[in-house]
């Protein structure tokens, strides 16, 4: 399982012009976007541990310029499916997207994700499985991570 996870200022995801998830950010909070990809031997344990990493990971504002986890400040996530962070680009110039999982294992683990996070406490929003999504983000810092579990 892999996750790309931005510190971000604002973000929200469009649908066929409807937000269906969105960061609810005022006061100069912080919030994460993960980006989480699944691949075919990816499992529900994978899916807790990289919720556990996100959560628990110190790369936000907090009190006295210390490093924060979400977990420290109550930062929201929204949690959003992407198959194309498996993409081989090797060969050629047209990415193979077989190191991706399928819809039918995929769609139930990016779920688990945002289901672990929401079990630890945290506030999170989704986008929309295989919709084509419109995600607008503020990176803050800028901070971008790649994580693999």
């Amino acid at each position: 399982m892999r996750a790309v996870i931005q510190r971000v200022s604002r973000a929200s995801v469009v649908v066929d012009d409807d937000i269906v998830g969105e960061l609810d950010l005022v006061d100069g909070r912080q919030g994460i976007v993960a980006l989480v990809g699944v691949t075919h031997d990816d499992t529900a344990d994978a899916a807790t541990k990289l919720a556990d990493k996100i959560w628990r990971l110190r790369i936000l504002d907090g009190p006295d310029h210390r490093a924060a986890s979400a977990s420290d400040v109550d930062a929201p996530i929204l949690v959003i499916s992407q198959f194309t962070l498996y993409a081989n680009t090797a060969k050629g110039r047209r990415p193979s997207w077989n190191g991706a999982a399928p819809g039918a294992v995929a769609e139930p683990l990016v779920d688990a994700v945002a289901d672990a996070l929401r079990a630890m406490g945290a506030t999170v929003a989704t986008g929309r499985f295989g919709a084509h999504m419109e995600v607008s983000l503020t990176n803050d810092g800028p901070v971008t991570l790649i994580l693999d579990v």
